[in-house]
């Protein structure tokens, strides 16, 4: 059986590290909760590493400024 490495309360700071980041529109900080090899993929782009997701964020973030989460 596999067990989790958080509990409650550290899953939900967890959780809230990784919304702040994303809220703040820093690609370095939202890298950071982020595994070092990170896969993501966007439509048909493939992002691997944190320096990818940095530099995929940037460009991302400079065609879309009005991009938002809410």
């Amino acid at each position: 059986m596999l067990l989790s490495p958080f509990d409650t309360q550290s899953a939900k700071q967890k959780v809230r590290m990784a919304e702040d980041a994303w809220n703040s529109r820093d690609p370095l900080r939202v890298s950071q909760v982020y595994a070092q090899e990170t896969r993501w993929r966007n439509r048909s782009e493939f992002v691997q590493g944190r320096d990818a997701v940095v530099a995929f964020l940037r460009r991302k973030w400079a065609k879309e400024p009005g991009l938002s989460a809410d």
